[in-house]
């Protein structure tokens, strides 16, 4: 084997997946072969974990799954959760503040592993990227009421708006305290998800923690992404590539691998990794 690698982790919508939420029969395939020569599989992604087990078998080929950005992590063959992350209430009051003056709709999600749950504000400007997640939420989501919270510490909080880049760094700024990270939205694949976590959350983050926990040197990693809640993750890894398919701003950040439709993943750990 060529480079040594002893960790790969990917991110999954429109990198790992294909436009069809489908993992192809050669990814899959590198993901096997990944684990037949001992090498550390991880999936890192901005779903929740509820979302996540939706759309992966439970055999599928991987070790270790950091969701919801990087606020959890879980062992993916034995289900135990290893790590969790959340708000504080001082941290809450602070951006429900900061987002209701700016009359922002958003939601507050519960801890960790439960955080599909949430509580919705809308400001009368939700967008219909908001109002469709709702929807698909709706066994799990409950209006708020700012006087009266239902819990007090949350994983996160999650503004949908339309794209807005003064908005983002303005919430940047005011929330400097926070980890504030910009995700397209996986729904209509066009509206500005602003995700607000504990300082240090991030794929990035998270993958670091791993690779201490497993004794794996970051000199070792190579990471896929495609969007910018990947930027933190592509950041970290000692060998990052962007899928031919990400936007133009972050692709000429990194070495470019195929399109997420033309198994993307499987060319890039063979170009860093020899048969």
């Amino acid at each position: 084997m060529g480079t040594d690698i002893k960790m790969v982790i990917t991110d999954l919508d429109g990198t790992l997946f294909d436009d069809n939420g489908r993992i192809s029969s050669k990814n899959t395939d590198t993901l096997r072969w990944l684990g037949d020569k001992g090498i550390q599989r991880v999936f890192a992604t901005g779903r929740n974990l509820f979302s996540a087990r939706k759309v992966l078998p439970p055999d599928v080929p991987v070790d270790y799954l950091i969701f919801s950005t990087g606020a959890g992590v879980i062992d993916w063959r034995t289900g135990e959760l290893l790590y969790a992350a959340h708000l504080m209430e001082k941290e809450v009051e602070l951006a429900i503040g900061t987002l209701v003056d700016a009359g922002i709709s958003f939601m507050l999600h519960d801890l960790v592993p439960e955080n599909h749950v949430f509580l919705y504000f809308d400001a009368d400007c939700g967008s219909s990227d908001f109002l469709r997640r709702i929807e698909l939420y709706r066994d799990f989501a409950l209006p708020l009421n700012i006087d009266e919270l239902n819990f007090r510490n949350a994983s996160q909080l999650l503004a949908i708006v339309p794209e807005n880049h003064e908005l983002l760094e303005e919430m940047r700024v005011k929330l400097s305290s926070l980890r504030v990270v910009r995700t397209t939205s996986p729904l209509d694949g066009e509206s500005m998800w602003i995700e607000i976590f504990p300082e240090g959350v991030s794929k990035g983050h998270t993958a670091a923690w791993l690779c201490n926990k497993l004794s794996v040197d970051r000199l070792c990693t190579l990471g896929t992404g495609n969007d910018y809640n990947d930027l933190d993750l592509l950041n970290f890894v000692n060998y990052p590539f962007a899928m031919e398919n990400a936007p133009e701003q972050i692709k000429r950040l990194y070495k470019t691998c195929k399109s997420n439709n033309n198994d993307g993943f499987s060319d890039a750990v063979f170009t860093i990794i020899n048969r």
